[in-house]
């Protein structure tokens, strides 16, 4: 008989509550194991890291798009993450969600005292993304210069392999094996380093707890709650409004399709996973199979509003929490920073905390938190999962462009795809 493993989310909330208990008890003597939170964080940069690299490169030799589909596909890609975007950072600058944390998160005044009144530095922001060499960006996980270096190494491979191709070589392909191997390598590797988010959960919930009591609670409910809202609000106002006034699609029509994915990725924490049923609510629609492959397969790495939104939002949160004032262009920068990050970790485990990990040390704001927001990201990672699968959809809706007349205009959508 096959043993059954503790999903994750319930392994989350255990650890919690176990945090919970053990804090009171040992009061300021749990200050040490908050440094598990700060050991999973790290693992997690050193591993996500390298990981966007080699999805990058593998993306850029791996991806054909071609045509009207190509221009459809980023263009509404783009506009719906910058909605997302845009609304994420918008209830963050309105509702000042970080301040209800500030002074009641349990990091260390040490750790905060560089950040505290600190404002980020824009040219110098920028100018850190050129590398001066190919190691320093890994070593520093500055996310937007290993994504240039990616796209760089992407492209070139790309024309080696048709040189190559035209003269009847095979060499390339050795290179190409090596990359898609070191990238299935560093998914499993991420894979088990997410096992260790339970631990790193109860270590940072007893130091908080132990030292500032249940005060940080608060702040945490506002950081759930403010995330819940924008992606809440992205879907009702931003989807609607494409069905109605762009595709001319039923929300009733829309909706009775949608609602199996929708709880399929609330329940498996997972765009991916959901991906099959994805396809086949597309498919109810009269979505092209064309369409759905390109918008939720090809797509996948442009299309994570959830993410974004998420992002948006926390990266606000936590300079707030911190003390720290973004002006708007710095805000602009660590938007485009958060585009880039989710576009490499897409489809990986807890993708949208990982990208957040790494956009926050791109643009030099404090990671100390990280530990505490670990805490409870389950729960708005969820709600990420479910909008994702949303964004799937209406992705390919508005690439097919005739799914409002109900025709299954290309045949059966395939499920292969979904691996």
């Amino acid at each position: 008989m096959r043993a059954r493993h503790l999903p994750l989310s319930a392994a989350i909330v255990a650890a919690m509550v176990l945090g919970l208990v053990a804090g009171p008890v040992l009061g300021p003597n749990a200050a040490p194991l908050g440094e598990l939170g700060k050991l999973v964080i790290q693992l997690i940069k050193a591993v996500a890291t390298p990981l966007i690299f080699f999805v990058i490169v593998h993306a850029v030799l791996t991806t054909e798009i071609e045509g009207r589909g190509a221009r459809r596909l980023v263009g509404f890609a783009m506009l719906n993450a910058l909605f997302a975007l845009g609304t994420g950072l918008l209830l963050s600058n309105l509702l000042h969600p970080g301040a209800h944390l500030a002074g009641a998160h349990g990091a260390s005044g040490d750790d905060l005292a560089a950040y505290t009144g600190k404002k980020v530095e824009l040219m110098k922001t920028i100018s850190s993304f050129i590398p001066s060499s190919w190691v320093g960006p890994f070593a520093d996980n500055l996310v937007i210069s290993i994504v240039g270096m990616a796209l760089l190494v992407g492209f070139a491979m790309r024309r080696v392999r048709a040189e190559q191709m035209l003269e009847g070589k095979t060499g390339y392909k050795v290179l190409e094996d090596g990359f898609a191997a070191a990238l299935g390598v560093l998914e499993v590797a991420l894979g088990w380093v997410v096992l260790a988010v339970p631990l790193a959960v109860f270590g940072v919930v007893a130091k908080t707890v132990g030292e500032s009591g249940f005060a940080p609670l608060v702040g945490l409910g506002w950081y759930v709650g403010v995330g819940l809202l924008g992606l809440l609000i992205h879907v009702v106002v931003t989807y609607q409004l494409w069905l109605v006034l762009w595709v001319r699609m039923p929300l009733r029509r829309f909706w009775a399709a949608a609602r199996e994915p929708v709880v399929y990725a609330l329940g498996a924490n997972s765009s991916l996973a959901t991906l099959p049923i994805t396809l086949r609510a597309l498919e109810k629609l009269g979505v092209s199979r064309s369409a759905s492959t390109l918008g939720a397969c090809v797509g996948t790495n442009l299309n994570n509003d959830g993410i974004l939104l998420y992002e948006g939002m926390a990266v606000l949160f936590v300079a707030q929490a911190s003390g720290i004032v973004l002006t708007i262009p710095q805000q602009l920068t660590a938007a485009a920073s958060c585009m880039l990050a989710a576009a490499g970790v897409a489809g990986v485990p807890e993708a949208g905390f990982i990208s957040l990990a790494l956009v926050l040390n791109t643009v030099g704001l404090p990671i100390e938190l990280l530990p505490l927001l670990l805490t409870v990201d389950w729960v708005i990672a969820r709600g990420r999962s479910a909008v994702n699968v949303l964004s799937d959809m209406m992705l390919s809706i508005l690439i097919d462009g005739r799914a409002s007349d109900g025709r299954a205009s290309d045949g059966r959508a395939s499920d292969g795809r979904a691996q």
